[in-house]
């Protein structure tokens, strides 16, 4: 049921969007790419996890990058930090409240600021429905043939974000002052894209 839903809001945000005749289609592979989060624990040392779930779509004509744009979807309900009850802590209303924001949504916006294989993209990043523009830092790599024939490329995008922004807030305050967990998150998204045929 869950990957229907998200199906049908990655149909949405592609339909929102019709490529042009230059624009080729390239699929995220699911199998192949990670989300990957770090955020302070204790202000001492930091938390990582993954979203294990990610896809969507990114457009590019082969040519310049200036021609990328970028539809994505992490499954809220796919985190994990290999802690069972924080996961289940995290998918709750203090955090995603993945119940009633299934869907993490990344759409991009422009390109800026290319230098070689490395650009910015700016897109809007929706995390339990509240929207904020977000700035990846983009790295890609060049088009390669996979083992079965078929024209993969890759691509790592980092960013840091606060999660108050998108009303993720909850926190306790230590006896010494300092906070359970950090604002400040890091994200790395490594990607490994087909072209569709």
């Amino acid at each position: 049921m869950k990957y229907a839903i998200l199906s049908a809001v990655a149909a949405a945000l592609l339909a929102a969007f019709p490529a042009s005749a230059a624009e080729t289609p390239w699929d995220i592979d699911g199998a192949h790419s990670s989300v990957l989060f770090s955020v302070r624990h204790l202000m001492i040392s930091n938390v990582r996890g993954t979203f294990d779930k990610v896809s969507g779509t990114v457009f590019y004509d082969g040519e310049s990058y200036a021609s990328v744009r970028v539809d994505a979807v992490i499954e809220a309900g796919s985190v994990n930090t290999r802690e069972p009850d924080r996961d289940a802590h995290l998918r709750s209303g203090d955090f995603f409240d993945a119940a009633a924001h299934p869907a993490i949504t990344f759409r991009s916006r422009q390109v800026n600021n290319i230098a070689g294989n490395r650009f910015q993209l700016v897109g809007d990043l929706t995390i339990r429905g509240t929207r904020r523009e977000v700035v990846l830092d983009v790295e890609a790599s060049g088009v390669i043939t996979g083992m079965q024939g078929e024209s993969r490329i890759g691509a790592r995008a980092t960013t840091r974000l606060n999660r108050q922004d998108f009303g993720v807030r909850w926190n306790r305050t230590l006896d010494a002052g300092g906070l359970v967990v950090g604002n400040e998150v890091d994200i790395t998204l490594d990607l490994e894209l087909t072209q569709r045929p």
